[in-house]
């Protein structure tokens, strides 16, 4: 199966964004990609720099979105992976991945789970947190395990949505630099970025599927500088070997996915079979004092 990765930067507007990101979907598509995954908040700049209520305004379209991604989803005749800002009711909002069958349907939907809240990324001032579940998404494709940028950084998710029968994991994100950080700092940051999620795909026998996005976003209210987002969206297989990943400039990454690999792969670490869930209750704990 031939996946595709449309790792994109902000255009400055949605209605640019938008187009960028279409005209990537269809170039995708005809290179033959039945899954394509878009990076998180894709529609417009990474706004949680700062804590504005404007930009609650963003998820007023979260119907006509619905329907838009369905309408590019169908012309293309793709599984389309999107990440939408889901106004629920006033004063609840989520940071959803919605998920396009081919002929346009809608497969189903993830509210992310883990919601940050450091400098530059105050996204529990926008984001309830998700209340769905860790469940994967049943498409053509197979069952589609969607977690959400700061979900990457906890296993717990990655083995729930393994142990409820998803075939890969795949991952929309928004992470950079600061210009303050230290060269060698920022080496670590994306270091430990990758090599968390390659831990997931070795860790659960299945592939993970990592998509970010590019370009520098000066933070609105000014309070700092503005984040650099460092790309490197990349495609690993069962044993976290690389297949496919990306530099820090727009691009469109493919990689090939083998099914019977994953297979084959626990078949000969059969990491589930040896998990001592008797052993585990301990994990329902926030800390073992």
């Amino acid at each position: 199966m031939k996946v595709a990765l449309i790792q994109n930067k902000h255009f400055g507007n949605k209605k640019k964004s938008v187009k960028n990101t279409v005209c990537d979907i269809r170039t995708a598509s005809v290179q033959g990609a039945e899954l394509i995954i878009l990076q998180e908040l894709h529609q417009s700049e990474y706004f949680c720099q700062s804590e504005d209520p404007k930009f609650f305004l963003y998820a007023e379209s979260w119907e006509e979105d619905i329907r838009y991604w369905s309408k590019i989803a169908k012309e293309n005749s793709v599984v389309l992976v999107t990440s939408l800002f889901e106004k629920r009711t006033a004063g609840l909002y989520h940071n959803t991945a919605v998920v396009f069958e081919k002929d346009g349907t809608v497969a189903g939907k993830y509210r992310k789970m883990h919601i940050p809240d450091d400098p530059g990324f105050y996204e529990k001032f926008y984001f309830t947190p998700g209340d769905l579940g860790f469940e994967p998404i049943q498409t053509s494709l197979g069952k589609l395990g969607v977690l959400i940028c700061w979900d990457q950084w906890y296993p717990e998710a990655a083995r729930l949505m393994t142990l409820k029968g998803a075939d890969m994991l795949i991952y929309p994100t928004a992470i950079g630099w600061f210009d303050e950080d230290s060269k060698k700092e920022k080496k670590r940051q994306l270091e430990s970025w990758i090599t968390i999620q390659r831990s997931h795909a070795i860790a659960n026998g299945l592939p993970v599927l990592s998509c970010n996005r590019v370009g520098f976003e000066k933070d609105a209210s000014a309070v700092m500088d503005g984040i650099h987002f460092w790309g490197n969206s990349f495609v690993c297989d069962s044993q976290g070997e690389m297949l496919a990943q990306a530099g820090e400039e727009k691009s469109i990454l493919y990689a090939e996915i083998d099914k019977q690999r994953v297979k084959e792969v626990r078949d000969m670490w059969p990491f589930l079979r040896d998990r001592r869930i008797d052993a585990y209750a301990d994990l329902e704990k926030r800390y073992c004092d």
